[in-house]
């Protein structure tokens, strides 16, 4: 059995009444479309009748191969027919009954089976084949309007350069009819509420409306239309989010073949660069790539090196640049050395830029001279903001790295006194690079005068406590409303046990909480009682009203209700933003008199830590008359 039909649980059946039903109701449009064939639509279909009921045995197909031709160039015309991928398949299966010329070069083995793979895993796809086919039976005898439309991508390999190419699915459903075997089912309130709430869950569906019920007929069109580009360029968006896809070798390779299958080009090679201060950072460029970050997996070269070349130009005029033969254009030695040696003929260079300022160039290159030519600059043009972005983030993260050995090595900065770290962290990573790795330099800052200051909300933890112990009581007394009414829906020594337990946790709670109730109740609840609520929400209405209630009450972020805590947090919030913001403010004014270290930190008040002198400042200026402008501030 083909895999595809899995699990689909419905009868299908070929047949081309509805089809005919279709050119009836159409009348005379269709009557002033059709070829000249010399016959009606009646005479047509007469002369098809045998086509018109329920066809179990394909040979009949075989047996009317011209009139079912002919039937279908109403739908597809000669010229769509010739030139393009289209084809009649039995509903809700890839079993062709009619493939045009294109489809079968495309996508059909010599068995006749599909080639290529989708964009679908299986089990997504046979669900997505029964929810539509209940969706046609819920329109038909229900009323239900609901549409889907779920893209299917086909990827198939290119015969000749063994590209990926992709192509979505189109389908067209007109022509299919359903049945009822057995009078269709009447529907109470809640069933169709239940249908409407879990119209993606053939398991649900089918409980409700058995599948053996019903059957499908008719004939389903496929169209196949080409959206290799579109696809590409969505994979690339999607690889280049991830910092990781032009940092680590499986990353980068993935990305070129993406390049690769766009540009149609099977041999062509990428590599990156980025540009960080006088240094150019091949990123992958044959350096071991093992760190993910651009500084240490890179090789370096001073953009000194790269004066009067194609480089150069590319990223002074910010134009992409293409190179027809690079065997005739002059650049340093050893790169077109290196270039020539991977057999590298044609060349684009393309520059990067963020924010107006070049960071970095990407390079495509061919085995062919002139293999790159001005519809490849258009393509590029309309792919160069996401390497662009790749490389922008690259360099956040070197800074980051930077910034990350500060922290690691050093204590945390100020601004004031951050181009000494900034210098030291600089300095680590050199060492490093030149695998010479050693202890960050020591930071020492001599003969400087400490200030302290502090605020403080009295009663503040008596408080948080108060409200956390409330919230966390409304949670068991919601919990406890379930499970109570569970147990009187279904008697179930479990549920008295369950409902026991939590009576006995809210008496203690009420008492007085202690260190650790917070996080034991919670986990309580989440492990022993939420698990519970997926299958006793079928007990009755009523349980399921008390599970809503207990859902829409918990903080999705928390795990648990969050309303007078988060009442309380947010007024401590605002009075320590006001603080803050009074303190941040004085502290800028401050710092236009003389540079200082200033830090704060925030609890349920503010404090803060001063120091100046000699030492902090780049200069090295210092006078005691600043000290005691900050003292005065203080008292202040």
């Amino acid at each position: 059995m083909d895999p595809i039909m899995v699990q689909y649980p419905f009868k299908t059946t070929l047949s081309f009444k509805p089809f005919f039903d279709y050119l009836k109701e159409q009348g005379d449009i269709i009557q002033n479309a059709m070829p000249c064939t010399g016959l009606s639509v009646d005479e047509l279909i007469l002369h098809a009748s045998e086509l018109n009921g329920p066809i179990d045995d394909f040979s009949i197909l075989d047996q009317h191969r011209d009139l079912v031709q002919r039937l279908l160039s109403l739908v597809f015309p000669p010229l769509v027919w010739n030139e393009e991928a289209v084809a009649a398949v039995v509903p809700f299966s890839i079993r062709p009954i009619a493939v045009s010329p294109k489809f079968s070069k495309l996508f059909l083995k010599k068995d006749g089976t599909l080639t290529g793979r989708t964009n679908w895993a299986k089990k997504q796809f046979d669900m997505s084949r029964v929810v539509r086919s209940y969706l046609f039976i819920l329109k038909k005898f229900y009323g239900f309007s609901e549409h889907m439309d779920y893209p299917i991508i086909r990827i198939v390999k290119d015969r000749k350069t063994g590209l990926e190419q992709h192509f979505k699915m189109k389908f067209d459903f007109r022509f299919i009819d359903v049945k009822s075997i057995k009078k269709p089912k009447v529907l109470s309130t809640e069933e169709r509420d239940l249908i409407q709430e879990h119209l993606t869950e053939p398991e649900v569906l089918r409980k409700i409306l058995p599948p053996e019920n019903f059957e499908l007929s008719g004939f389903t069109l496929l169209q196949a239309v080409d959206v290799t580009n579109s696809e590409v360029i969505s994979e690339l968006e999607r690889d280049l989010i991830d910092q990781d896809s032009i940092m680590s070798k499986d990353g980068f390779l993935r990305i070129q073949d993406r390049l690769r299958t766009l540009f149609r080009h099977p041999d062509l090679q990428a590599s990156l660069s980025a540009i960080h201060e006088n240094q150019v950072l091949f990123i992958n460029s044959g350096s071991e790539m093992t760190r993910n970050c651009i500084f240490a997996d890179s090789s370096h070269a001073p953009i000194s090196e790269f004066k009067g070349t194609v480089f150069e130009k590319a990223v002074e005029t910010q134009q992409i640049i293409r190179i027809p033969d690079i065997s005739k254009e002059p650049m340093p030695s050893h790169r077109k050395k290196a270039f020539l040696e991977n057999g590298i003929r044609s060349l684009m260079v393309t520059p990067l830029q963020y924010k107006g300022k070049t960071i970095g160039t990407m390079v495509l290159g061919t085995p062919t001279p002139k293999d790159l030519g001005p519809l490849d600059t258009l393509l590029m043009e309309h792919i160069r903001p996401l390497f662009s972005m790749a490389i922008n983030n690259s360099l956040n993260d070197l800074e980051n790295r930077i910034q990350g050995i500060i922290k690691e090595k050093c204590t945390a900065i100020h601004p004031t006194v951050e181009w000494r770290f900034r210098k030291a962290a600089i300095h680590h990573l050199e060492n490093m690079h030149r695998q010479t790795p050693r202890q960050i330099e020591p930071i020492v800052f001599e003969n400087v005068y400490p200030l302290y200051g502090i605020s403080d909300i009295r009663g503040s933890s008596l408080e948080r406590n108060r409200v956390i112990q409330a919230d966390l009581s409304e949670h068991l007394e919601l919990a406890l409303n379930v499970v109570h009414l569970a147990g009187e829906a279904k008697s179930m020594l479990i549920l008295h046990e369950q409902k026991k337990q939590l009576e006995t946790h809210l008496i203690k709670l009420q008492k007085g909480m202690e260190s650790g109730d917070e996080l034991s109740l919670v986990k309580f609840l989440q492990t022993d009682v939420e698990p519970l609520f997926p299958h006793i929400k079928s007990f009755g209405p009523k349980v399921l009203r008390a599970i809503k209630r207990y859902e829409s009450a918990i903080d999705v972020r928390i795990g648990s209700v969050y309303r007078l805590r988060k009442d309380f947090e947010d007024s401590i919030s605002r009075l320590t933003n006001h603080l803050a913001a009074y303190l941040d403010q004085e502290e800028s004014e401050l710092q236009t008199v003389f540079p200082h270290f200033f830090e704060k930190h925030r609890t349920d008040g503010i404090d803060y830590l001063i120091y100046l002198g000699a030492s902090l400042n780049e200069t090295g200026d210092f006078n005691e008359l600043y000290l005691k402008n900050l003292r005065l501030w203080q008292l202040k």
